[in-house]
């Protein structure tokens, strides 16, 4: 009865109205990058695993390249073994690993199986115990592991399994390679040598690394000389090693593999050496990792272009708002067009004066010193082409986020500075074998079986800010925000390794990789607030040095913290998952036996909406930092090395970011979408004072202007309490919902989006001028009996007046609920108290037809 007594256009605005909350809806349930069904039993890891050249045992461990071409990639390399079922059974957490590389002073050990273990310090073996986790698996995750993605099942039904197990179980074979830094210790007083760690293992590939330019691949007929039983045509090549002393590529000449990988259920393969030696990475040489095999050939698993980690940058630009344009619209301009190409970019957000090019360039770089580390975001998008991978969402490239951490080295070859990457990967569960684990950049993107460079664009946005990279001592009191996000991020990757002891770790509205990497952002962000917040003598210091270099830096921190954490709980809603495991982990309960939830739900995922989309949670955090003061370093690739004519790279996008105007780069859905999710944030208690001071604005000048034209007359409508009740519920959606959703929140920028100050101008004079011609033209189209009232100037001017009040209300809350409230209120006292029923209709009374007011 109630949807037959409205109007032809008040259903047609609430249809739109529930198509609008249907797709927001939609979004939160699946914007998030999902596991594709391979719809058969192999996958990807299955296939690649079966070539010789992707098994460990290719490499004898007795062959050694040499010293002075070659070095190795860290002070420590070994393969991780799981123990026996018997030995899972003691609830410890420590593994086998096979040294393959050792320091001099530790040569007796290399080749030889050892017992690789945590050191015995009480916060250390508290952190690990704080993520083991018993592991059985569950029925949702015995059907991903038939649809191809690999699972723990070596540890399915394993008690107390931690952080080292869960590395060496992560995939079906014993073939994770890792890192060991030269904080690693050797136990020599038990029967066999024990290797005693403090930090988790990094996830490599190869033993040994070198700099070297391809020249040329070998052909069939030269091949065949040095190698008679080889059958491939393109995986030797001749090289030539970097020479230190002539800083150029004239040093020693050989011939390598780079084998070439099979084509995996894709249709095509992880990586290509088709025209390799002529692409445009390679013009300063190449990183190649691996070691020799059991003729003494280096052959390659991971390529890295030299110029891509470069201290000088190809590209500069200075300036906050120019920056904020290149993060949002310039970074994945033309991607398919610069395949095969890649750019590395500085942003400065204060422009230098007075400077020539050169200058400003070295002055950039000198702000890089040795030593200085950044805070990386990791962002990839899709693969379009004749082989196109699936989309999951329509007109959606999902992507894939991740952090990472660089780090300004002194490189070992050309003795520059160069950065080094390593990735804090949280990682679903997956059919190629990538393990939730921190990565090196070669094993995670140059990686030839399952790196993305060959076949994703990638953005890594390097972010150099003291505030946030460099520690604090407040008279003895250390505080390190690096080291604890790292921190929180190695529990999310343990977690997610084990799938919290499902073994699985499934996409939902709520659960993805970047939603979690989010997390774990919070979870440091509240880590570091509850360490000064029980710590007096932080308050103490700071409170007695307010000026000091260290008191400034420290208030910057603050600051940021406070902008990340309106981005990661935009509506200003924390969810209970994240409140939970920060809390265990910030320093008030870790250790505690208590299991961490996840809340999936739709409900959880609206509620950090900005973290759903890699896209934007990448842009976002980028703007952040920017704004506060950060320097950037922007590397992007797009399908690097060998040439694939089959794929093409795809710019990672929001909701429904494909749909794009012709002629132009703006996606109309996503805008309206973005901008109708940021506008839901709860009113704060300043929201509430800004409605409060507004309204009352609004009233002493409208109410005089009002009452004197005689527009305005105290003039209670008579009707009974239920009818009443109805009009203030039907003023409620139409006209407060549907028009300050429309001229406000439609057409203004939300502060979010990267704009200026004159183009939000702009468009809050054209939503003004809209909202006040609707009026009159609703009343000439739809609602005939308001046309008297619509064109009376006096309703014009109050109506204008109305729309600045909430355009202010808007500039300074952002809030939808701020702006329908005051439109409400306004509405609804001029028709129960002034007299606006009467004007509104004519004919009959009591018939009111308010809908277009």
């Amino acid at each position: 009865m109630i949807w037959r007594g409205l109007s032809r256009k008040v259903r047609l605005l609430f249809t739109i109205f529930l198509l609008l909350v249907f797709i927001a809806v939609i979004a939160a349930w699946q914007l998030s990058p999902r596991q594709t069904p391979l719809g058969q039993q192999e996958n990807n890891y299955a296939i690649h695993i079966r070539q010789n050249f992707n098994q460990s045992s290719f490499y004898p461990i007795a062959q050694i390249p040499s010293a002075n071409v070659y070095k190795p990639i860290a002070d420590w390399v070994g393969r991780l073994i799981l123990p026996t079922k018997q030995q899972l059974q003691d609830g410890l957490d420590w593994v086998w690993m096979e040294v393959q590389y050792a320091p001099p002073t530790a040569q007796n050990l290399v080749g030889n199986i050892v017992r690789l273990e945590w050191k015995k310090n009480e916060d250390l073996l508290a952190y690990v115990q704080a993520v083991t986790r018993d592991i059985n698996f569950n029925s949702e995750v015995i059907k991903s592991q038939k649809e191809g993605n690999i699972h723990p099942f070596r540890l399915n039904g394993v008690r107390q399994v931690g952080i080292l197990r869960s590395l060496a179980g992560a995939n079906p074979l014993d073939d994770a390679i890792v890192a060991l830094d030269s904080s690693t210790i050797i136990d020599a007083s038990q029967e066999k040598s024990i290797l005693q760690i403090e930090r988790e293992p990094i996830l490599a590939t190869g033993r040994f690394y070198g700099l070297v330019k391809i020249i040329k691949p070998i052909k069939y007929s030269d091949k065949t000389i040095l190698f008679p039983e080889a059958k491939q045509d393109s995986d030797y090549f001749l090289v030539q090693h970097y020479n230190p002393n002539s800083n150029k590529f004239d040093g020693l000449k050989e011939t390598i593999r780079i084998p070439q990988q099979a084509i995996d259920t894709r249709d095509f393969a992880p990586s290509s050496l088709q025209q390799i030696e002529k692409s445009p990475a390679g013009e300063d040489g190449w990183y190649i990792y691996g070691a020799p095999d059991a003729k003494g050939i280096f052959t390659v698993g991971a390529l890295a272009p030299r110029s891509l980690f470069q201290i000088q940058p190809r590209q500069i630009i200075t300036g906050e708002e120019l920056g904020l344009n290149y993060i949002q619209e310039e970074n994945w301009r033309n991607t398919d067009k610069n395949k095969g190409k890649f750019n590395t970019l500085l942003l400065k957000p204060v422009e230098t004066q007075n400077l020539d090019t050169q200058n400003s360039l070295n002055q950039s770089i000198s702000k890089w010193q040795e030593g200085n580390k950044a805070i990386v975001l990791h962002l990839f998008g899709g693969i379009g082409g004749r082989k196109a991978e699936p989309v999951g969402v329509p007109y959606t490239i999902t992507g894939h986020f991740a952090f990472g951490i660089a780090e300004v080295v002194r490189d070992e070859f050309t003795n520059e500075l160069r950065f080094e990457t390593k990735y804090h990967q949280i990682y679903a569960h997956n059919p190629d074998g990538i393990i939730a684990g921190t990565h090196t950049w070669a094993d995670y993107m140059g990686n030839l079986q399952r790196g993305w460079l060959a076949t994703r664009p990638v953005s890594d946005i390097l972010i150099k800010f003291d505030p946030v990279t460099q520690d604090y001592d407040f008279d003895g009191v250390k505080l390190s925000p690096l080291e604890q996000f790292q921190q929180q991020l190695q529990v999310t990757m343990a977690r997610y390794r084990v799938g919290d002891g499902t073994g699985g770790a499934m996409v939902s509205p709520a659960t993805s990789c970047v939603q979690d990497s989010s997390q774990a952002l919070y979870a440091a962000i509240l880590a570091i607030k509850n360490q000064v917040a029980t710590t007096p003598q932080i308050q103490t210091w700071v409170r007695a040095n307010p000026n000091h270099p260290q008191a400034l830096r420290f208030q910057q921190l603050v600051e940021l913290g406070q902008s990340l954490e309106q981005q990661l709980a935009p509506l200003g809603i924390v969810r209970a998952d994240w409140q939970s495991q920060a809390g265990r982990l910030a320093g008030t309960g870790i250790g505690k036996t208590t299991k961490p939830f996840q809340d999936r739900s739709i409900w959880a995922g609206l509620t950090t909406w900005r973290t759903i989309m890699p896209r934007l949670a990448h842009d976002d955090l980028a703007a952040i930092f920017l704004k506060h003061g950060a320097t950037m370093q922007v590397l992007r690739t797009n399908q690097v090395g060998g040439w694939q004519p089959n794929i093409t790279p795809i710019a990672p996008t929001v909701f429904l970011g494909q749909i794009k105007i012709p002629f132009t780069n703006i996606s109309p859905l996503s805008i309206l979408l973005n901008r109708v999710l940021a506008s839901l944030a709860v009113p704060t208690l300043q929201d509430w004072l800004v409605i409060v001071l507004l309204l009352l604005i609004y009233s002493i000048i409208a109410l005089p202007y009002g009452l004197k034209t005689e527009f305005l007359k105290i003039q209670f409508w008579s009707a009974n309490w239920i009818d009443k009740s109805l009009l203030i519920l039907r003023c409620l959606f139409l006209p407060a919902i549907v028009e300050e959703l429309f001229f406000r929140v439609f057409l203004l920028p939300h502060p979010s989006e990267i704009t200026n100050s004159f183009r939000w101008a702009f468009w809050a004079i054209v939503s003004l001028l809209l909202f006040i011609l609707y009026h009159p033209l609703n009343a000439k189209i739809f609602f005939k009996a308001g046309i008297t009232t619509f064109f009376n100037h006096v309703f014009l001017v109050l109506a204008s007046l109305l729309g600045i009040i909430c355009t202010v209300a808007y500039a300074l809350t952002v809030s939808f609920w701020v702006i329908v409230l005051i439109h409400w209120v306004v509405v609804v006292v001029w028709l129960i108290v002034f007299g606006g029923i009467t004007k509104l209709d004519n004919q009959k009374v009591h018939n009111t037809n308010i809908d277009s007011v």
